[in-house]
């Protein structure tokens, strides 16, 4: 079984939920009034998106990909038709517009751009330009700013590890701590082991040889826990045979391995909730076990094993880990929820779907001190929006989004400054953008991109400067870079936005 790809999305502000079994419109008008004084600050300005750029004309699309909030602009990448897939960067409905950034590996082959890792006002990430191999390089939206900061592997070969798309898995190779970035990386003599940056040649160098020789521990599934520390995965040789650790470093030399196991194990989804860690290993049977650490080996346990599905889509639900998972036993696929503690503080939240049968929640997204997410209880309504607090009782439909028995499938699910944006599909309009203030009467459909019942299937929502940016199809273009604006209260009308 492989892993799932977690998806870790740290939402907005809104009120609590309550404990009945569905939320009366009284109930529905006190979590409204909670929620604006604390998303009051901003507002959409309109519900019709706008698309902006044909970047690949033609029913191709570019695919806009990677997206991710920079300096008072996005970054992403996107293939044009022409130079591959590269680097480019947009201000949205204001400002200079959408354009390429550089053309890192002329011509149509692309740079293989991954691990977007952004450090003060700069983007680190890892490209190959068909010279060096695949190395680091940062920008600063210019093309004269990005550059490649050290051909850390001198020649063709590669200085960073190049993960095989075909995988199914995508740890994390780059983390910012403590104003600088972290990597694994292979200078062609101390083999991957554990590097930093300031984003100059001589500030990019060795920190850690966890693995002495040419070898390599190739350190991955960076994640950064609060200020103190960051931890990865890496290997070492044992006594009897290989290793696997998990480690903790401070950013100087001397990581300590907070656990050890046989090198046939996997240690992955490392999730930081507070000052806690939270992760998973499989023992090569499987399946897989969640574990939680403080930092110190003394501090570090199984919290539960799980022989069904392998806990994923994992969220913070204030110092509480809230995930899907099945056990294996009288439930199939439900929610799950952890204190750091084995049972019963690692618990089942609710038998969705009760039975065997599995409810299988997904896109799970924290608003304020709610999870939403989509399910199916098997009771006739379909996959739809559902919410918890985290108890059984305070679990429940949200909203019933395709009436009729039919299936809205919510999915996408991000929240910024307060409002929840993700996709669905009415049953009329197909997939397309809507909102939620985190009440069922503001959670609405906005204006269709697709015609009729088609579907644009948006995605990737992230917000950058006054705009919230994802991606869409509307059966014309092909899929490409849409947004809609998004000000600070008061702003809208100074733009007059339909």
């Amino acid at each position: 079984m492989k892993p799932h790809l977690p998806l870790l999305i740290l939402l907005g502000a809104a009120g609590c939920g309550t404990e009945g079994e569905d939320v009366t419109e009284g109930e529905d008008v006190a979590v409204q009034s909670q929620a604006s004084d604390l998303s009051q600050k901003w507002e959409l300005c309109g519900k019709k998106a706008v698309r902006l750029a044909d970047i690949r004309p033609g029913s191709a699309g570019s695919d806009p990909a990677d997206l991710v909030h920079g300096d008072r602009v996005l970054f992403f990448t996107a293939d044009d038709g022409t130079h591959g897939r590269e680097l480019w960067r947009s201000s949205g409905t204001g400002g200079s517009g959408t354009a390429l950034v550089k053309d890192i590996y002329p011509g149509p082959e692309g740079s293989g751009i991954s691990n977007f890792t952004r450090v003060g006002n700069r983007l680190f990430f890892a490209a190959d330009d068909g010279v060096h191999g695949y190395e680091l390089w940062v920008t600063d939206g210019t093309s004269a700013g990005t550059y490649l900061v050290k051909d850390i592997y001198p020649g063709p070969e590669n200085g960073i590890f190049r993960q095989d798309p075909l995988f199914g898995r995508n740890e994390p190779q780059l983390v910012e701590f403590g104003g600088v970035l972290y990597f694994g990386a292979n200078d062609g003599v101390h083999g991957f082991e554990l590097w930093l940056s300031d984003g100059t040649a001589a500030g990019t160098y060795l920190v850690e040889d966890i693995e002495p020789g040419p070898d390599g521990s190739f350190p991955r599934d960076l994640v950064r826990v609060g200020n103190e520390a960051f931890y990865f995965v890496a290997a070492k040789e044992g006594p009897s045979s290989d290793e696997i650790h998990l480690w903790r470093s401070t950013g100087v030399p001397g990581a300590t391995p907070v656990l050890s196991r046989e090198g046939d194990n996997i240690i992955f989804n490392l999730m930081a909730v507070k000052s806690r860690l939270y992760f998973l290993v499989d023992n090569d049977d499987g399946e897989a076990s969640l574990w939680k650490t403080d930092g110190a080996a003394s501090n570090t346990e199984s919290l539960r094993y799980f022989f069904g599905e392998y806990p994923h889509d994992l969220v913070a639900l204030g110092n509480r880990l809230v995930f899907s998972a099945g056990s294996g036993e009288l439930e199939g696929e439900e929610l799950w929820i952890s204190n750091g503690s084995p049972p019963p503080g690692t618990k089942l939240v609710k038998d969705i779907w009760p039975g065997p049968m599995s409810s299988s929640p997904s896109s799970l997204a924290v608003l304020g001190s709610r999870v939403f997410f989509a399910a199916n209880d098997g009771s006739g309504d379909g996959r739809e929006l559902w919410v918890s607090n985290g108890t059984g009782a305070g679990t429940r439909l949200f909203k019933d989004l395709a009436s009729g028995g039919g299936s809205s499938d919510p999915n996408a699910l991000a929240s910024i400054e307060g409002t929840l944006f993700f996709s669905a599909n009415d049953g009329v309009h197909g997939f397309e953008p809507w909102v939620s203030d985190g009440t069922r009467s503001g959670t609405k459909q906005l204006h269709g991109l697709a015609h009729g019942s088609a579907s644009s299937y948006p995605r990737d929502f992230v917000r950058s400067g006054w705009d919230v940016f994802f991606s869409a199809d509307d059966g014309k273009t092909g899929r490409e870079l849409w947004a809609l604006p998004f000000r600070p209260k008061g702003e809208c009308e100074q733009h007059h936005f339909d």
